[in-house]
């Protein structure tokens, strides 16, 4: 059972309307370092003249942190969830500042210099990240696949796909403004919460800005909880699963239009590269990539489609616009006429062989109409289905009763 400790160590709790910062800490067994981060943190507001409030999220510690938090002065919040981001969720929710301002309680972030985070703060902005680039790592802060692969190529993947001004996208020490995170709806338990932050916020186009801050080595006894692969890897994931255009579209177009290539390109016949002659195998590849291009684009719009009905991703210009067009009804007309089409060549081609006595036809020839009319039956059939799957991710909840009945 968790000690009580006297009344004298319990600080008040500043009342919803007078706290403007609340300082959000995750902790799990960091009894070595979290009550001089605590500290540091009261003693910044107290030297800027912010009423505040410094929050423990505490995610099931054993080596009595809790106990040394609220002994300098903070409010412990459990966090049963486990994971960085489920304690981060817990701590920020129960925060009553007007702005929130989060770091690690494993000392490597100084807390004593959030000046910066609030006079961003309350010049507007809804995002502040630190950058640690620009502020400095001491020696042994962090280590150099992290600093030179992992964060580089992360933040790079992160502005590609969302159009981030962030050039250190996952520093843990960041403030924002609460009712513009509330706004954003997070969820992931893990360490790609960080990204999760940077991805929505860009997603929900909020004002976004970077302060330089210093990283120093932490105070830890033991291994970091951080896995460099594993959480590397759960960071990559959810920047793919975040962005369907970059998974799904830019792929498919390029194999739709490398395999049209290819197939217009040989249809008349055999064409030379230098030494090497492209004949009807290769076209067979082209034919491959189209269709293989052809479904991972219906595969974009299946899950823009259903990221925009959930909420998972905030409306775009595609989406509603799209389906107001593209009825269930013109969907079948334009995949029945493809596999009509397609029928109609190698029907065609059936008659050719019938004319010639079902004996030998030009082969080649034969082959390369033969590709084209399995192809377009092919994408026709797959236009037919992925019409009836569109209109089911469509169906609001009235449509499907109304189904039903």
């Amino acid at each position: 059972m968790q000690a009580t400790l006297p009344e004298t160590l319990l600080e008040p709790t500043p009342e919803p309307d007078t706290c403007e910062v609340s300082v959000v800490m995750p902790c799990l067994n960091e009894a070595r370092t979290v009550g001089v981060c605590v500290a540091k943190a009261k003693r910044c507001l107290e030297l800027l003249g912010v009423r505040g409030e410094v929050i423990v999220a505490d995610n099931g510690s054993k080596d009595g942190s809790q106990d040394l938090a609220r002994a300098a002065g903070a409010r412990v919040v459990p966090a049963e969830r486990r994971g960085y981001g489920a304690a981060l969720q817990a701590g920020i929710a129960a925060a009553r500042g007007r702005f929130v301002i989060m770091g690690d309680a494993d000392d490597s972030y100084d807390f004593s210099e959030l000046g910066p985070f609030i006079d961003r703060l309350r010049a507007g902005d809804e995002l502040v990240m630190g950058n640690r680039f620009k502020g400095g790592i001491r020696p042994g802060a962090m280590p150099w696949l992290h600093r030179y692969v992992g964060n580089p190529i992360l933040t790079g993947i992160l502005n590609l796909f969302f159009r981030s001004p962030i050039r250190d996208a996952h520093c843990g020490l960041r403030g924002f403004r609460k009712e513009a995170y509330q706004r954003l709806g997070l969820t992931t338990p893990g360490m790609e919460f960080a990204s999760e932050m940077v991805v929505k916020a860009c997603l929900h186009k909020q004002k976004i800005s970077e302060v330089p801050i210093v990283l120093h080595r932490d105070g830890r006894d033991r291994p970091s909880h951080l896995r460099s692969f594993r959480d590397g890897w759960r960071h990559l994931r959810f920047l793919l699963l975040m962005c369907p255009a970059w998974l799904f579209r830019v792929p498919s177009v390029c194999l739709v239009g490398l395999g049209l290539a290819l197939m217009v390109l040989l249809t008349a016949g055999p064409v030379g590269v230098g030494s090497v002659v492209l004949d009807v195998h290769t076209m067979l590849l082209g034919s491959l990539w189209v269709i293989l291009g052809h479904q991972t684009l219906w595969l974009w719009t299946f899950a823009q489609t259903y990221a925009w009905r959930t909420g998972l991703l905030p409306p775009d210009r595609f989406a509603p616009r799209f389906h107001r067009w593209f009825t269930l009804e013109r969907g079948l007309i334009s995949g029945g006429l493809l596999l009509l089409l397609g029928l109609g060549v190698n029907l065609w081609l059936v008659r050719e062989w019938v004319v010639q006595d079902l004996g030998p036809l030009n082969v080649q020839h034969t082959l390369r109409l033969a590709l084209w009319g399995f192809t377009t039956m092919v994408i026709g059939a797959q236009v037919i289905f992925g019409s009836f799957f569109l209109a089911v991710l469509g169906m609001s909840a009235s449509q499907t009763d109304r189904v039903a009945r």
